[in-house]
């Protein structure tokens, strides 16, 4: 025993970095708590009219963030565990398949490539170019935009907001059980957040739970709920067999995907989001875990990104979508955590959580609605509009320009589309304020390139 914990502590260098191995084990058991709602949200993102099952994404989600947090310890020591991300995950399901028409493989291909392309950035070091290039304005723009697209999709997902032939939008149905669950879930979230800050990070794997058993609950007390409550099974949820079907699609789908004009703009887009979402999350967290050098630098940040992009990688291969660092690691650095020792326990317990799958069958839809995503979408949601709160609201040319970042990503029901018009709109409003000299290569080549994916689909292919 002796023996492991030397090797424990002369590899993970936890005496060095002021820890423990007791406060690692409690430091990973904790994080895994605060980010396992992801195995049964984002299987029900992308089983939702993709053509994906539930116990698949169940389970490549559950294999992808192993695989990832193992890596992030491993490789670069850091107690930052990794899974598929939120936001990215609905731009998968509801903007690349249900909007632009791409098959799930085809948008497994161009999460695939998205990923390698992250890892050669990541290993010849153009990363540090590539972020000091993109404004951070526009980049806290980005980030609250994506917060409202998928606190949207939780709305609708929930019926709490419904189409309109008139208005377009408007309230549904607050009367119907099933978005009154809905609705009851998303604010014991708000409830647990107002009430203590210190379980902000579990509030929604708490949220979830709750919900989904007062679902079971009123529909096993009251037979008249039964059709409309969510069930402890759930017949679309598939079998983790399922995800033979898909396993190495994201590979031979990539033909088909590269033979689409708006394939590229959509590689760009998985590339962007987990690219920045990542650098952020290890630019936070590593400040509360003391993993900058003297320079301020991260330390083994390469490496961390490297993780990162495998992730990425071997996710899409198994079936899901891009993985990232979650800022959920946070509550494991609060407890004490500071090495991979950590986030690798992360790791192993989301490859036991493979076990428990059917488990969270009542996250499934409960006739087209989905009110126990519909929380996790929320919460999450407005958690990331919090960045707005950083932007620069006196500089008259970001003001605009994150409105139009925002309202394109949210009424167009697109991300990658309110990413667009914000290079767009950025760099055109830059020179109308003669401001050129701020404006640099990258940021005219990202417009451009912009522009002439618009031409190519809306001239030439309508």
């Amino acid at each position: 025993m002796d023996k492991v914990k030397k090797s424990l502590n002369s590899f993970f260098k936890i005496e060095e970095r002021g820890s423990t191995i007791t406060k690692e084990l409690l430091g990973g058991l904790t994080i895994f708590l605060a980010m396992v709602y992801i195995l049964p949200v984002n299987a029900g993102i992308l089983s939702t009219g993709t053509g994906l099952t539930f116990g698949s994404v169940f389970a490549a989600t559950a294999i992808a963030a192993g695989v990832a947090s193992i890596l992030m310890g491993l490789l670069a020591n850091y107690p930052i565990a990794l899974a598929s991300g939120m936001g990215v995950n609905a731009f998968f399901t509801y903007t690349v398949v249900l909007t632009l028409g791409f098959s799930a493989y085809e948008a497994l291909a161009a999460t695939f490539i998205s990923g390698v392309l992250f890892l050669i950035i990541s290993l010849t070091g153009l990363r540090k170019t590539v972020i000091n290039a993109i404004p951070k304005n526009l980049k806290l723009a980005i980030g609250a935009g994506i917060g409202f697209f998928i606190a949207f999709i939780g709305l609708k997902n929930g019926g709490i907001i419904v189409d309109h032939g008139v208005t377009f939008v408007t309230l549904g149905d607050l009367s119907h059980p099933t978005v009154l669950l809905a609705l009851f879930g998303i604010l014991l979230g708000f409830g647990f957040m107002a009430y203590n800050k210190k379980i902000t990070s579990f509030a929604i794997i708490l949220s979830i739970v709750i919900t989904g058993l007062v679902g079971v609950l009123l529909g096993l007390i009251f037979p008249s709920l039964a059709d409309v409550m969510p069930g402890l099974t759930n017949e679309n949820a598939g079998s983790i067999s399922d995800m033979g079907d898909v396993f190495g699609k994201a590979i031979t789908s990539i033909p088909d995907l590269l033979s689409k004009p708006m394939a590229y703009a959509v590689i760009f887009t998985f590339l962007f989001i987990d690219f920045f979402d990542t650098s952020g999350t290890l630019v936070a967290v590593g400040h509360d875990a003391n993993l900058f050098d003297a320079n301020g630098e991260l330390i083994n940040g390469e490496k961390a990104l490297v993780a990162d992009a495998t992730g990425t990688i071997v996710g899409s291969i198994f079936g899901t979508s891009t993985v990232t660092s979650f800022i959920e690691s946070s509550t494991g650095i609060k407890q004490g955590a500071r090495t991979g020792l950590s986030a690798t326990v992360v790791g192993v317990l989301f490859l036991l959580s493979l076990l428990i799958y059917p488990a969270f069958g009542f996250v499934g839809d409960v006739n087209g609605l989905s009110p126990v995503t519909a929380v996790a979408l929320v919460y999450v949601g407005a958690l990331m509009i919090s960045s707005l709160k950083e932007i620069d609201w006196n500089d008259h040319v970001i003001v605009p320009v994150t409105f139009i970042t925002v309202m394109i990503m949210l009424l167009a029901y697109s991300i990658h589309d309110g990413i667009a018009f914000g290079f767009i709109f950025y760099t055109l409003m830059m020179l109308i304020a003669g401001r050129k000299k701020e404006l640099n290569l990258t940021i005219y080549i990202l417009a451009a390139l912009f522009v002439i994916n618009y031409f190519i689909y809306f001239v030439i292919i309508l």
